[in-house]
């Protein structure tokens, strides 16, 4: 063999042992840490339901029907049809898009005397959007279930409350359910807006912040006032024993109906949840001044209540609102409620619960507004 042969034949030896070395030393770069998993990226998409049906029987106040009788109203309703349509593009991208039904009815306003319009439909159930919204998710940056959102929304105390509060399909919390004089209440579940959660490191609490039209999910932005929403909730001690289910959380709205005309809500609440009972507290004080014309209005009120669960499913509600629409007025709205309940056993995150409950509300002469007392059967399906 020639000096030239054993010397290519040396160059392909060496140039086949770099090849091989390089393809190792490439493998070795693309191949994961032990233990570690690729997120999974695939798009997906659930759909789901949420229905609150009920039968109600009012005791308080009486009513007449079509031929001046005295009666007691009572009906099986609807209140609530969520279609929920909730998705992921990849880990980092989510969506939800939620319709919701409500009673449509036909406003008849800057009419003559005797005039009216109606349409084929008053009465009836319609779906109007609820929550349409993206999700950017921070898990892999800042830390596990921070996220932004944009769009229409849930706000940053109802949904938060209520994760606590499990009886929505009775009846909204105290903060929804009490308003100003004028209607409504001070807060709502849903706005447009964007909003930014992040959970605090080794499960002290969570921090939700967000910039919001102001005017409920309900309604268009009316002029250049938004609405600010702060809620920050804090574990004590997230770790030890019984006393990690308590929470101590502040949420303020910083809002204006017209430039300079007041709507601000503070509230503060304490919370605690154990596998035998979750129990909360939750005082309110608000503004309210709707036109520079008006006086300012301030509001408050606290509501406190239980839900003792027992074996197999069984569950009490127990709860007391105690509402001032006016500090300046010596005037009171009170509601007593109680109510046995029965939590089906299903998978979660489905959902079957009955309720039978009892509710009064007792008001005071200077709001000129009547007592009132119901029975009702309330039911809820989520799936």
């Amino acid at each position: 063999m020639t000096s030239r042969s054993r010397m290519c034949r040396a160059w392909v030896g060496l140039s086949a042992g770099i090849l091989l070395a390089g393809s190792t030393i490439a493998r070795a770069q693309v191949t994961p840490a032990a233990g570690y998993t690729a997120p999974d990226d695939t798009p997906s998409y659930k759909v789901g339901t949420v229905i609150y049906a009920d039968y109600t029987y009012v005791d308080e106040p009486t009513a007449l029907d079509a031929d001046l009788n005295v009666i007691h109203p009572s009906g099986f309703n609807v209140t609530r049809a969520y279609i929920n349509v909730t998705g992921n593009i990849n880990h980092l991208i989510s969506f939800r898009v939620t319709p919701d039904i409500t009673r449509l009815t036909t406003t008849n306003t800057g009419l003559g005397p005797g005039e009216k319009v109606t349409t084929s439909l008053d009465g009836s159930l319609t779906f109007r959007l609820k929550y349409a919204f993206g999700q950017f998710n921070f898990d892999n940056s800042i830390s596990k279930g921070s996220w932004a959102r944009f769009g229409l929304q849930q706000t940053p105390y109802i949904d938060w409350l209520e994760g606590v509060y499990r009886y929505r399909f009775q009846g909204t919390i105290f903060v929804e359910r009490e308003g100003p004089l004028l209607s409504g209440g001070f807060l709502s579940s849903s706005d447009f807006g964007l909003s930014f959660h992040y959970n605090f490191p080794k499960s002290f609490g969570d921090l939700h912040v967000g910039y919001y039209n102001g005017d409920t999910y309900s309604k268009p932005e009316a002029n250049d006032q938004n609405a600010v929403q702060v809620r920050v909730s804090f574990r004590p001690v997230p770790n030890l024993g019984v006393l990690k289910g308590l929470r101590l959380t502040g949420f303020y709205d910083a809002d204006n109906y017209a430039q300079n005309d007041d709507r601000t809500r503070l509230v503060g609440t304490v919370t605690f949840e154990h596998r035998y009972v979750n129990a909360g507290y939750e005082h309110l004080n608000a503004t309210d001044r709707p036109t520079a014309a008006s006086a300012k209005v301030e509001a408050t009120g606290y509501s406190i209540w239980a839900t003792p669960r027992f074996p197999k499913g069984w569950e009490m509600l127990l709860r007391y609102d105690n509402f001032k629409p006016n500090k300046d007025v010596d005037a009171t709205k009170n509601r007593k409620l109680g109510g046995v309940a029965y939590w089906f056993n299903t998978p979660s995150p489905n959902s079957v619960a009955m309720l039978l409950d009892y509710e009064k509300v007792s008001v005071d002469p200077a709001l000129a507004k009547p007592d009132e007392k119901r029975y009702a059967l309330h039911t809820l399906f989520t799936f």
